[in-house]
């Protein structure tokens, strides 16, 4: 089956927000909250929303979000994304996906490129292919707490 990559258009991101949220446990939750971000992010030139198509169907998505950073000497890029159709070959959708990130990242001036995937994610063995290992811990804080859910829901 062939596969095209293409930058996501804003028509792209219900689908987008609907393939993570199949494909993920959390995604469902994080998609809904995530879709008026996800239309933003498809404009903005510090970020790259792409899909993958079979046909005329969306099968992938990945989202890269590039920030300065002093200390990487340039930007970093980090794979916020990465979601393949199981219906579909998802590690051949995965892999054109971070093919295309990368290349997106090194056109956008990226001296590195970070991504936490789940370990079972066609995606994560994708990165791997490409030489992606892992790097030095990472320490985060939530400062927004997640929406409540409406009740009922």
């Amino acid at each position: 089956m062939d596969y095209r990559v293409r930058a996501a258009r804003i028509t792209d991101v219900e689908r987008i927000a609907a393939l993570w949220a199949a494909v993920e446990p959390s995604g469902a939750d994080v998609a809904e909250r995530a879709t008026d971000l996800l239309r933003q992010l498809v404009y903005l030139p510090q970020a790259s929303v792409l899909v993958a198509e079979s046909g005329r169907t969306v099968v992938g998505a990945a989202v890269l979000a590039l920030r300065t950073s002093v200390r990487a000497g340039g930007n970093v890029g980090v794979v916020d994304l990465l979601v393949a159709d199981p219906g579909h070959d998802a590690e051949r959708v995965a892999e054109l996906l971070a093919e295309e990130v990368l290349r997106s990242a090194r056109n956008k001036g990226g001296a590195v490129v970070e991504a936490a995937l789940a370990a079972e994610s066609p995606g994560l063995a994708a990165l791997e292919r490409l030489g992606f290992a892992a790097g030095a811990p990472r320490m985060e804080m939530l400062l927004a707490a997640p929406r409540a859910r409406a009740a009922g829901g």
